[in-house]
């Protein structure tokens, strides 16, 4: 079957299906007052559906099909990727049944992330690829921050939940800061032929090993440690950028989509470090990391890897340039919404924008994800 013949496929349509329905069931439960995913309730599910539903659908899609160029080896396909996204989706119905299902929730939604960790690791250890072992070790605390956040919410490790959600959100920031550091300039120094877009493998160090030690310390709740890491992390990722060309972007919405993505994550670490010292920025930084950081990131990767991985040519269309923009927008309304008066009208402003740009990305996108590659290879 088509869908199944190469991992993007199906976790980029899940992923974009999913970031459609989850924030107006979420917009709806926090204004109707109806209850959302039982033992999670509102917030949390929301939190949980953003992280172990969306953000890791599209790192299973990522992971899988690099790891197939990495190696040169086959990663899940076929039926053996069908298992895998039916465990995604097995996910997705356990934690909107939770409250009925209890501690069957916690075993439907838990099985995917370590059947994921074995199809992009068995490739990774047969041809000892060491460079890319991290994903493997950060899908186990994704796995890990999940179980603890069933765990707290069946009442078998009260108050965890925060400390698991924060460690979560770490991980996934730490694969978008490593994918992104290989590929922003990459992908930028290609097409604009720039020779002076490049790496710093100081700052690319410090940033990375910074992140690491952000997660350890938001696993121990070091808060203060944690807040002077943002600050290095911050600023360590955002110098590194300085160097991938974003100037020379901003005709390709392909490009200026990731730069733009990506630099929400510096500034979002640095109001995380900001309110340590002043706590109005507390109800900011984290909708810049999930909302521009990991959301505009993703949907320009999953923009970019569709068109690459279906034989396309690398120009974006029309409507999905308007998605970038429009997502964009919800990050800036999202973040300073707190500040503003009509705080509620304008975070249901942003998650409206949230749903309409991934409601463009499936419509340009879902026929090319169910569509044979146009040069009539293999995937």
């Amino acid at each position: 079957m088509l869908l199944f013949s190469t991992a993007f496929r199906p976790f980029f349509l899940g992923a974009g299906i999913l970031a459609v329905i989850a924030v107006p069931v979420w917009l709806g439960a926090l204004h109707g007052g109806y209850d959302v995913a039982g033992y999670f309730g509102p917030n949390y599910w929301h939190a949980h559906e953003m992280l172990f539903g969306f953000s890791v659908a599209v790192i299973a899609g990522f992971l899988l099909t690099a790891a197939r160029q990495w190696t040169g080896r086959p990663t899940l396909q076929g039926p053996g990727l069908g298992v895998a996204f039916a465990l995604w989706l097995l996910g997705r119905v356990g934690c909107a049944l939770g409250q009925s299902l209890g501690w069957w929730a916690l075993a439907l939604d838990f099985m995917f992330l370590p059947y994921l960790a074995v199809g992009v690791g068995r490739p990774l250890l047969a041809t000892k690829n060491r460079r890319n072992y991290v994903f493997l070790a950060l899908l186990g605390v994704l796995a890990l921050s999940n179980l603890g956040l069933h765990l707290d919410a069946l009442g078998a490790w009260p108050g965890v939940r925060p400390r698991a959600a924060a460690v979560a959100l770490d991980a996934v920031l730490l694969v978008i800061l490593l994918v992104g550091g290989r590929i922003i300039p990459l992908f930028t120094r290609n097409a604009t032929r720039q020779p002076q877009i490049r790496n710093s493998l100081f700052l690319d160090r410090l940033t990375l090993w910074g992140g690491g030690a952000l997660l350890l310390a938001d696993a121990l709740v070091w808060a203060r440690v944690g807040s002077s890491l943002a600050l290095l992390v911050g600023l360590a990722s955002l110098l590194r950028a300085r160097h991938w060309g974003t100037r020379y972007t901003l005709k390709d919405p392909l490009l200026w989509s990731l730069h733009l993505g990506y630099l929400w994550i510096p500034t979002g670490l640095l109001l995380r470090a900001a309110a340590s010292l002043w706590p109005i920025f507390n109800a900011t930084w984290l909708h810049a990391l999930t909302v521009g950081g990991v959301g505009l990131t993703t949907l320009a990767m999953m923009a970019r890897v569709a068109l690459g991985h279906s034989g396309r040519k690398l120009i974006a269309p029309r409507l999905i340039a308007w998605a970038f923009g429009i997502l964009w927008v919800a990050t800036l309304v999202r973040v300073v919404s707190p500040f503003l008066p009509r705080y509620v009208m304008l975070v249901s402003v942003a998650s409206s924008l949230w749903t309409l740009a991934f409601a463009l990305y499936l419509v340009v996108y879902v026929p090319i994800l169910l569509a044979p590659r146009v040069d009539g290879r293999p995937g």
